[in-house]
């Protein structure tokens, strides 16, 4: 008895010895060969705002993945899954004893391989780790899932397999198969689809569901037979499913926002997935409509749209170009991330940061007229002068030389400083900011330039825009909530839109910028090299692709039966009449007050209308209040004369003479000078002319004259004399010189016109015909 047990004690010794070794030898071989998921194998799908798969970027073998956990997939799958594949999963250490020696029967009996007798471990294994199919292979299988069951959960390998798992093809993993075949996430699958799903893995190719149907549902029912014989679903549940046809979707490669899924992806170059804030319904509309805008722009034009819910500062649409597919127009350059000129829509930030200055308010005075006294010397878009000219009206006409008297005042310098501090860089040759950046004489891209337009919508901040999920909403001060709301109403309207247009130098870019009650809209046109395109410009070409997308958005605001936000007026802003020349608030019946408007301003300050940057030491030439010196009979006396009182008039700019009703002119409003105590020197006003020639006035050449020459003067009017010809500058001369203006007989035949500008900002103007 004794020497039995002995022997026994023995035996387990032996036993355990070579237990300690096999462990051994494991432990030495798992640190020599660990088991590593390879990284090559990383795939990336960019998530839509419901989590439908914008776009999908395989990994280097052209494989795609979408991952998901063990929650987002029904129980009812695992029930096919493990009871067909490997039902004693959770019972065993990754090896079925039972399942390999029964496999190797049947491989032997049949002379061939009928079944490897893997558990799902060891298929796990096998793809993590390929092997070939020889006894070498299988120890190797065998090995690698040991090592997988020692490192992993049971949870973590079949997390491993349904996210690895072959679908045929491209595809691999549960979550990829499901919007592949199916079109739906995979928590969407019916029982019938899930069993379906559960089986194709076995031979993904010879299953294929929008291939062959029918093989598909023979393999389905095969695992509703095992799922039948184990009870594991009531025969009613199984009876139904059988009924059901397996079909599928003609498989599907996600294919929305191409560009802003490579912009996330080289952002985020290490996430599997990236939740985007996009609309998947909006992005697809915004796509067909930029595809029916294609047909109707220029060879080689592109556009660009994106949306953006303000009140999230969320990305709800984002087409960066016409069309992804088409080279010959640039389609895979990101037009909303590209550097291009700005054109006119930087404007209405020179005006609300002057009405937080002090310096304007809605309805302010400004001069729409030639101006010489800087470096940089404009023209109106449309070559056109209108004078006298409301800060509104100018804004919404988009005039050029309004914004430059604002941003000479305001200072280049520190309206681009403001600018980028909220995160709108202004680009240029030296990155030296000058008054041209006004009117477009700098580059940004569209993206900032959409964000900073926020500061209108979001009661003066700024907000950057929200690409993903996990980004977090921020914002900085650009303007006052007042001067945000007043610059706002100000813009043009239409449709519950607010917009601004942009055109840059030679039609390059044609922009449009619109704020809704809920979205910013940015719209983009042109080529993307850069080539002028003749006739292309913002309000023709930007504005109907901008009411088309609004026309959208409020659509489904109504379809979703969601009310639009209202923005309310703040509490610093009122509305009040002002009379110009002044720009301030009159008494009713004074005579100072020539035109009256309505104004919103900014608490309870109402700024005078703005003076020209050109210092004159002549009052008469002054704009603004004059104080003057009247003598009994009403006429204008110097100041120390007996017997007089002042008054004071309010002045037009002088600038502005030749745009005003002759009741407003300076020869109006001034009373003529006493001859017994005249005023003097500084303080008279010498109307400017040109002298010469007639306005209106024919000249012939003589007989056989090749060049006629013209000599003109001017009378009146201060320092140099800038003299144009048809808008083209041909002379800068002193106060005393005259202009001689030579003309060819036949090539200047017609019509021309003659402008004469001083330093004061007067102006005289004629025409003549050369016949």
């Amino acid at each position: 008895m004794i020497s039995i047990t002995r022997r026994i004690a023995k035996l387990l010794i032996v036993f355990l010895l070579l237990l300690s070794s096999l462990f051994g030898v494991f432990w030495l071989a798992d640190c020599l060969f660990p088991l590593a998921i390879n990284p090559s194998r990383t795939t990336q799908t960019i998530l839509a705002d419901d989590n439908i798969p914008l776009w999908r970027f395989a990994d280097n073998k052209g494989i795609w993945r979408y991952s998901v956990n063990l929650d987002e997939v029904p129980d009812y799958y695992f029930d096919a899954l493990l009871n067909y594949e490997d039902r004693y999963f959770y019972d065993h250490m990754g090896i079925n004893p039972l399942a390999l020696l029964r496999a190797a029967w049947q491989n032997l009996t049949n002379g061939r391989i009928i079944s490897g007798g893997s558990t799902l471990s060891m298929q796990v294994a096998r793809i993590l780790d390929p092997h070939d199919r020889t006894v070498m292979g299988k120890l190797k299988q065998i090995f690698r899932t040991l090592q997988l069951e020692w490192h992993y959960s049971k949870r973590d390998i079949l997390t491993f397999y349904i996210n690895y798992a072959p679908y045929g093809g491209t595809i691999e993993g549960i979550g990829a198969a499901s919007w592949s075949y199916l079109g739906k996430p995979p928590n969407q699958m019916t029982p019938s689809e899930a069993v379906l799903m559960a089986v194709l893995p076995q031979a993904p190719s010879r299953l294929r569901p929008d291939r062959y149907p029918e093989r598909a549902q023979q393999a389905r029912d095969k695992v509703l037979d095992r799922l039948a014989a184990n009870q594991v679903w009531p025969a009613e549940m199984i009876a139904q499913i059988r009924h059901d046809e397996v079909w599928a979707y003609p498989r599907k490669t996600p294919q929305l926002a191409p560009l802003l899924a490579r912009r996330l992806s080289q952002q985020y170059p290490k996430q599997m997935l990236i939740h985007s804030t996009i609309d998947p319904s909006l992005q697809y509309t915004l796509e067909d409509a930029a595809m029916n805008w294609k047909h109707q722009l220029p060879p080689k034009n592109s556009l660009a749209i994106i949306v953006v819910d303000h009140t999230t500062m969320e990305v709800k649409g984002y087409v960066g170009s016409v069309d992804f597919n088409d080279s010959e127009r640039s389609g895979q350059v990101d037009m909303i991330t590209a550097l291009r000129s700005p054109g006119s829509t930087l404007k209405p930030f020179i005006y609300a940061l002057a009405i937080d200055e002090g310096m304007i308010h809605s309805a302010s005075l400004l001069q729409d007229v030639p101006r010489v006294n800087s470096s940089y010397r404009p023209t109106n878009f449309d070559e056109g002068f209108f004078g006298p000219v409301s800060a509104t009206e100018a804004l919404q006409k988009s005039l050029n030389l309004p914004a430059v008297q604002l941003i000479e005042l305001y200072g280049p310098k520190r309206f681009a400083s403001k600018l980028a501090n909220v995160g709108l860089p202004l680009v240029s040759a030296g990155n030296d900011p000058n008054i041209s950046y006004i009117l477009g004489g700098t580059s940004l891209r569209m993206n900032d330039l959409v964000t900073a337009y926020s500061a209108f919508a979001r009661q003066g901040n700024v907000s950057p825009l929200r690409f993903t999920r996990e980004s977090i909403l921020t914002e900085k001060s650009l303007l006052t909530a007042g001067s945000a709301w007043i610059t706002k109403q100000m813009l043009s309207k239409q449709n519950n839109l607010s917009y601004k247009t942009g055109t840059s130098y030679g039609y390059r870019d044609a922009w449009a910028i619109g704020i809704n009650p809920r979205y910013l809209i940015g719209i983009w046109v042109g080529r993307p090299d850069g080539t002028p395109v003749v006739g292309q410009y913002g309000m023709v070409t930007a504005v109907p692709i901008l009411q088309q997308v609004n026309a959208i958005l409020l659509n489904k605001e109504r379809r979703l039966n969601r009310l639009l936000p209202i923005e309310p007026q703040p509490d610093s802003v009122t509305s009040t009449l002002i009379c110009w020349p002044s720009g301030q608030k009159l008494v009713e019946g004074d005579a100072n007050c020539h035109r009256q408007k309505q104004a919103w301003i900014l608490d309870n300050m109402i700024p005078p209308t703005l003076d020209s940057l050109v210092v004159l030491n002549n009052n008469s030439y002054r704009s603004g209040w004059l104080t003057i010196w009247l003598n009994d009979q009403g006429k204008r006396t110097a100041a120390d004369c007996s017997h007089v009182h002042p008054k004071q008039i309010a002045l037009w700019p002088i600038a502005l003479e030749n745009w005003l009703l002759p009741n407003e002119r300076r020869t109006a409003l001034l009373p003529p000078v006493a001859e017994d105590c005249p005023v003097f020197g500084q303080d008279v006003f010498l109307p400017l002319m040109i002298t010469g020639l007639r306005d209106q006035q024919v000249i012939k050449a003589l007989p056989n004259q090749q060049e006629v020459r013209l000599k003109l003067n001017h009378q009146g009017g201060m320092g140099n004399k800038w003299w144009f010809l048809d808008g083209h500058l041909v002379a800068q001369l002193n106060d005393n010189e005259s202009l001689e203006l030579p003309l060819s007989a036949n090539t200047h035949k017609g019509s021309h016109n003659v402008l004469l500008l001083d330093e004061s900002g007067q102006i005289a103007r004629l025409t003549f015909r050369l016949e």
